[in-house]
C-alpha cells in the first residue's frame, strides 16, 4: 500500500516575513538577518508584486556605488514569481523548483499569501520522508 503525496502545506512555512516595495535594501536585509531567512515576498499595497533574495541584495551592496539604505527594495527584486496552493502536490512543486532552479514558492490561498516554501523546507520534508518511508 502507497501512501499519498503529501501537500505543500505540510511543509511550508506559515505567515512569511515580508517587505514593502519602497523599503531600502538594508531594511530588507535587517528583517532577513533578524528571521535568519534568505527569501522575501515583496509586497505593495498588501499585494505580491516580486521576491527578493540574500542573492539578489549581496549582489546589489557589490556593486560600487549602491548605497543600500538609499537604493529601494523594487530596484533589486525579482517581479517572476512562483506561486502555488497549499494543496498543491509536494512532488509537483518541488520537481518544477528543481527545473527552473527557483529557491523558493509563495503559497497562495485566495489571492493572500498564507505560506512560503523554500529548498530548506524542501530538504526538511525529504528528510521527513526518507525517514517515515525507508526506514522501516
Amino acid at each position: 500500500m502507497s501512501k499519498a503525496i503529501p501537500t505543500v502545506q505540510k511543509y511550508m512555512t506559515t505567515s512569511p516575513h515580508s517587505v514593502g516595495q519602497d523599503q531600502p535594501i538594508a531594511f530588507a536585509r535587517a528583517v532577513m538577518r533578524e528571521h535568519h531567512i534568505r527569501h522575501l515576498p515583496v509586497l505593495s499595497g498588501g499585494h505580491l508584486v516580486g521576491m527578493i533574495t540574500e542573492r539578489d541584495i549581496a549582489l546589489v551592496e557589490g556593486l560600487k556605488g549602491v548605497d543600500p539604505e538609499v537604493l529601494k527594495v523594487e530596484e533589486a527584486m525579482s517581479t517572476q514569481t512562483y506561486k502555488v496552493s497549499p494543496e498543491a502536490p509536494l512532488d509537483e512543486v518541488v520537481r518544477e523548483m528543481a527545473s527552473k532552479k527557483y529557491g523558493s514558492a509563495i503559497v497562495e490561498q485566495n489571492n493572500k499569501i498564507v505560506g512560503i516554501i523554500t529548498t530548506v523546507d524542501v530538504c526538511q520534508a525529504l528528510a521527513d520522508l526518507l525517514h517515515s518511508r525507508l526506514s522501516k
